[in-house]
């Protein structure tokens, strides 16, 4: 951004707004991350770095990349990854930074504590030989494993790290002997001084001391220690509560089969017997377990958007983006925390970290909600409860849309498509909220003089929004694959970013005209030779192009051309300003930093200096980013791996059908309830694919849309963010609010109930998904269903309409203000207002339930009935709206000044 851009936030600042160092140190609080620095910092940014630069390879080239040495017409062959090797490197590089950004224990956890206390029991009875000896191992266990500080590497960590190695050394040299036992059995295995004889003196010892480890295959003990290498790095990153229900799953795996199978309902559960080298092999050495679906998928797909992520935050995309926001909305009746709705929205659609962008953006948008009137636990509800909200978001939505995709079987376009009027239901009535509040207490917008004008700051960051635009256009319009889609975008940020580091007055015309001479040269190559300058150059042939496919094909190709150009140009002009060069605050303090130790403190100012460590420091925070994703779908894919290999997975639809009674509404209950409990304290990833092993049989069994009931799920999953006790997500904000914890929490529920109706709407109403079941099959809408006005208006358009009208009831009832004070009788009959236009059948079946116990036979959950209550849902509302229209003046007066939080009600 210009000038401008750059008055504008000094402007917006507060002085509760808090610093980057805050923020980060509040980040690496609730993620219990370390805070490193010097080598280690070092460390991992090229271990980051080199896991990006893995997954890039591998969105560019997939998982056999070959390369030719041009005018020798050389062909080599880079690599070849099976699927299994490919996603073991993928873990491996996880496993290692998480070793390294999450400390094993700071010396303060209960085994600590009460381990001190025996060591001090038996050292007072023992004696000072006993007591000094009990001291030594002490502080040997501390300096092997203990961080209090949250800053130093231990020893356990290095000797986690290189049994991590193991496992991607040995698939990569031993793929074969793999293969021979999944097909004969582990037990044909080599042991490690086969596999190794080098190793044979250190194995000599630890047969000596009793540890016969040549009696059992090399694969088995790698396979071994890589599950409990997994757990580890789960319970740093995510917590012991999701460790526990991983290694519940393993423990059931080997013996789950004594559960007796003639008890009603437990026998279900019964499995067939599985001993442990069974149990390894389908956990570690096959694409079924840990190694599965959520795996493959996070190589393929959503490593490479947390990196379009990143790219996209670090080149100052996140910055624009909430001003941009603050300048639409700012002004407005409680403009700060509708701008909060749309940037962090947006922002938490990219990260798919509800606590990241809760702290992140909320640094910024909370501080300016409280200064507006808000009360900081309404501020710190709305960010939080947006931040959550934003997984929902197409065309992005986190990682879970990648893992619908997987799941589903269903195209990434229609998945975004179905996904679009939810979400946007969702932030309407966030919107509406917020509004509401603010009419309650008075909250107006703030000083128009205090921020930009939307035409100034789109003139200067324009540029920000091609990349989602382009995004869209690769993936539904020339309908990409989603990884190469996200690789395109990814190129095109950097190209875009270099022009811009490259562009002012003096260079524009110069760029402009070279980026035009070799897109003609480009073109004229595809028209000459059928392929562009590099490839006449290397040699390569192809079939001559007509003008105007050669045109498309060198416009398909402008990206790398810019790139090229802009790449010279900063080379040649890195001294110049770049106006319209605005990136992220953690690429200027890196450059600085950087330049500052490399003892030349003026190239934190070269212009190619810097985008250099843009580049740079977008690999090793997404690196970062992912690598608490990658756990959890490494740890969650354990369970599938269980139900499979164990056939559990008919015997639990089967119990889960028994226990909802047949019953569609309690099922859901059942799964939405499950969903939130799974949920507290999880990442969305696990939660999800956990709840979709479990209960996605049972739900398709109902008829339930496949899309709309894996939806459902996710919506349900993401509530647990901002449900006490646990509201992750609402206490982040807490902590950036400086409010109460709970009342935080509560209200962040409360403004998020929208993702407790909205599901039930488009799982009884596809058409809210813009789903049509055509011969048993849904399939998204096309033009000749809309035009279809018998199908489209009852089960599309009114629908969708008593969604948006039910959620406007709905957050009068949750804020309790339409105009004045809304008494708890219209409150009531607001939420029945809601009920009957956003899920009418939650009330007809029932109904027919009670009826058919009575002996009254009758179908109510027809689509005439559905029509008809909506309709009095609608005349309700109308009827609720006309008499709280006028206002009381005397109690608007009252409560513009009480400011009391929602949550308080």
């Amino acid at each position: 951004m210009g000038t401008a851009d750059n008055t504008e936030t000094s402007s917006l600042s507060t002085d509760d707004e808090l610093t980057e160092e805050e923020r980060e140190q509040l980040l690496q609080e609730i993620e219990k991350k370390r805070s490193l620095r010097g080598v280690a910092a070092i460390v991992v940014a090229v271990i980051g770095i080199t896991f990006s630069l893995f997954q890039v390879i591998i969105a560019a080239r997939s998982t056999t990349w070959q390369a030719e040495i041009p005018v020798l017409d050389i062909q080599y062959q880079v690599f070849s990854l099976q699927p299994l090797q490919a996603n073991a490197i993928h873990v491996a590089f996880a496993l290692i930074l998480a070793f390294l950004l999450f400390p094993p224990t700071n010396g303060t956890g209960p085994i600590f504590k009460r381990g001190g206390a025996l060591a001090d029991r038996l050292g007072s009875r023992g004696g000072d030989a006993v007591k000094g000896l009990l001291d030594r191992i002490r502080a040997t266990i501390r300096w092997f494993m203990v961080d209090t500080t949250n800053s130093r590497i231990t020893p356990l960590d290095y000797t986690l790290i290189i049994a991590t190695l193991a496992t991607p050394v040995y698939m990569l040299r031993e793929f074969d002997e793999i293969r021979q036992m999944r097909a004969r059995g582990m037990s044909l295995g080599r042991p490690i001084d086969e596999v190794y004889p080098f190793l044979d003196p250190i194995v000599t010892i630890f047969t000596t001391l009793g540890a016969p480890i040549t009696d059992v295959p090399y694969a088995i003990l790698i396979g071994a220690i890589g599950i409990l290498l997994v757990l580890e790095a789960t319970r740093r990153a995510l917590g012991t509560f999701l460790m526990g229900v991983v290694a519940a799953f393993i423990v059931y795996a080997r013996w789950g089969y004594l559960i007796p199978r003639n008890v009603s309902y437990i026998g279900i559960l019964s499995i067939p017997q599985l001993g442990w080298f069974e149990i390894i092999r389908d956990l570690w050495f096959t694409t079924v377990g840990i190694f599965g679906t959520p795996v493959s998928v996070s190589v393929r797909f959503i490593y490479i958007f947390i990196l379009f992520g990143a790219f996209l935050e670090m080149s100052g995309a996140g910055k624009w983006f909430i001003d941009f926001a603050y300048s639409l909305t700012g002004s407005r009746r409680g403009g700060p925390a509708k701008a909060s709705v749309v940037s962090s929205g947006f922002m938490g659609m990219l990260s798919g970290s509800s606590i990241a962008n809760t702290v992140t953006t909320g640094a910024f948008t909370i501080p300016l909600m409280k200064r507006s009137g808000y009360s900081a636990e309404f501020a710190g509800g709305v960010e939080s409860s947006a931040s959550s909200g934003g997984q929902i978001l197409p065309p992005v939505m986190g990682a879970a849309a990648f893992l619908i995709v997987e799941f589903t079987g269903t195209p990434y376009s229609d998945v975004i498509v179905a996904a679009t009027v939810p979400a946007l239901a969702f932030f309407f009535g966030m919107w509406v909220m917020v509004h509401f509040e603010a009419g309650r207490h008075g909250i107006g917008g703030l000083d128009r003089s205090e921020l930009s004008r939307p035409t100034d700051l789109l003139r200067a960051g324009w540029f920000y929004l091609v990349p989602i635009f382009l995004l869209l256009y690769y993936l539904v319009g020339l309908r990409l694959s989603v990884g190469r889609s996200g690789w395109y975008t990814i190129v095109a940020i950097i190209a875009l970013i270099a022009f811009i580091a490259a562009y002012n007055d003096k260079t524009r015309i110069p760029l402009v005209t070279a980026i035009g001479v070799l897109t003609s040269i480009q073109a004229a190559s595809y028209v000459s030779f059928g392929v562009g300058v590099t490839g006449v150059i290397s040699g390569a042939t192809g079939t001559e192009l007509a003008v105007t496919e050669a045109i498309r094909s060198a416009v398909g190709d402008l990206d790398m051309i810019i790139l090229v150009v802009s790449l010279v140009g900063l080379l040649l002009t890195n001294r110049g300003d770049a106006p319209l060069l605005d990136l992220d605050d953690a690429v200027d303090d890196a450059a600085t930093d950087t330049a500052t130790r490399l003892g030349r403190p003026s190239l934190g100012t070269n212009k190619a200096y810097r985008f250099l460590v843009f580049g740079l420091k977008s690999m090793e925070s997404g690196a970062k980013t992912a690598t608490t994703v990658v756990i959890a779908v490494a740890a969650a894919g354990v369970i599938p791996g269980v139900i499979s290999v164990s056939g559990l997975g008919p015997n639990l639809t089967s119990l889960i059908l028994t226990v909802s009674g047949q019953s569609l509404v309690i099922m859901l209950l059942l799964a939405g309830v499950s969903a939130i409990i799974m949920g507290l304290g999880m990442p969305t990833t696990v939660m999800y694919i956990l709840l979709v092993s479990m209960l996605g049989g049972a739900l398709e069994q109902f008829g339930v849309a496949i899309l709309a009931a894996h939806l459902f799920i996710l919506y349900f999953g993401l509530m647990a963010d901002v449900t006490p006790p646990v509201a992750v997500a609402a206490y982040a904000a807490a902590g950036v609010a400086k409010a109460d914890e709970f009342a935080t929490g509560v209200t962040a529920f409360l403004l998020s109930l929208n993702k407790v109706m909205v599901p039930f709407a488009f799982i009884f109403a596809p058409g809210v998904l813009l789903l049509r079941q055509v011969d048993g099959e849904w399939t998204v809408i096309g033009l000749s269903d809309v035009l279809d006005v018998g199908f489209f208006i009852p089960e599309v358009l009114i629908p969708i309409v008593g969604v948006f009208a039910g959620v406007w009831a709905l957050g009068v009832t949750i804020i309790g203000y339409y105009n004045s004070e809304v008494t708890s009788i219209d409150r009531a009959l607001f939420s029945v207002s809601s009920l009957l236009l956003m899920v009418p059948a939650l009330i007809l079946l029932p109904v027919e339930t009670t009826l058919s116990f009575a002996g009254v036979s009758v179908s109510l959950h027809t689509l005439t009935f559905d029509l008809i209550f909506r309709g009095l849902g609608a005349a309700l509302l109308v009827g609720l709206i006309v008499r709280n229209r006028g206002g009381n003046k005397e109690d608007q007066t009252v409560h513009e000044s009480a400011g009391e939080p929602i949550a308080a009600e």
